[in-house]
């Protein structure tokens, strides 16, 4: 068995909270450069380089790529052979590293707490952008490896759910996902990363939906009827003419990504997840 210091967790993810907020990674900068030499709108090519000088600023002045930093989503896939080594009272457990490491980054970071402790009653801010969400998977080996999503609540507000009949074809689950970005427009920021779970159950699909945003955005599917069907989408979406910031022009997505699991035969969970021009993750292996 292998002991991880509680410190160390928690260390790693103040410094991916950090740099997650003020560095978009390669591919979403590849893409919106692509992007940007393609856009025959003269705006929104405009803006598209906005978005790029935007994303040299942060990184430059060390500043957050948006004034939305975030709730933070922490995917953890622990190894069967890793323990935490406990720090003392309070401090025990990965939950708290990882609770720790958000509350230090945060601060540090001087980055936006935005997470209220109840949703509907007083709404009080927690000040400290904890508790994350976190998922937790149990994989074979002696590593622990931490990704960092800050996901914004404009995109995040777009994201939907529906459950079709097992009889539903492609094409069907095709034109709802088109809706859903239609429906988004503006107001969840384009450019999007378009994340879809196809399978699984309820909570499941929407899982699956987030866990696709962290593929590489030129990462296609393994299985070539989804990856057609990412192109396809992707197709359709820049179709609408939305365009960067919904003010028109041929880049509405930068990338659709599909992920999927087995289900229920009476079942066909569907679910979408938006990102916004701000695609911002981060990982670390220890």
């Amino acid at each position: 068995m292998r002991n991880v210091p509680f410190e160390r967790v928690s260390e790693t993810v103040k410094s991916l909270c950090i740099a997650a907020c003020h560095e978009l990674p390669p591919d979403v900068l590849e893409g919106l450069e692509c992007a940007a030499g393609k856009e025959s709108h003269p705006r929104a090519a405009a803006i598209l380089r906005q978005l790029i000088e935007n994303a040299r600023i942060a990184v430059q002045d060390q500043v957050p790529l948006c004034q939305d930093t975030g709730l933070t989503v922490v995917f953890v896939e622990q190894g069967a052979q890793v323990a935490i080594a406990r720090a003392g009272p309070g401090r025990e457990t990965l939950i708290e590293a990882i609770d720790e490491g958000v509350r230090a980054g945060y601060e540090a970071g001087y980055l936006r707490k935005s997470i209220v402790t109840d949703p509907l009653d007083k709404r009080k801010n927690t000040t400290t952008n904890t508790p994350a969400i976190i998922h937790l998977s149990i994989v074979r080996g002696d590593k622990l490896k931490l990704t960092v999503m800050a996901k914004g609540g404009g995109c995040e507000n777009k994201s939907q759910f529906r459950m079709f009949r097992p009889t539903a074809d492609r094409q069907q689950v095709v034109d709802w996902v088109v809706s859903v970005v239609r429906e988004a427009g503006a107001d969840a920021c384009p450019p999007f990363v378009v994340g879809v779970g196809v399978g699984g159950n309820f909570e499941h699909s929407c899982l699956l939906s987030k866990q696709a945003l962290l593929r590489s955005l030129d990462e296609p599917n393994a299985d070539p009827f989804y990856a057609q069907m990412e192109r396809n989408l992707l197709e359709r979406i820049n179709v609408l003419g939305l365009g960067p910031q919904g003010l028109g022009g041929d880049t509405t997505a930068l990338a659709v990504l599909i992920e999927t699991a087995p289900c229920h035969i009476a079942s066909l969970p569907v679910a979408v997840n938006i990102e916004c021009h701000s695609h911002r993750h981060k990982t670390a292996t220890l």
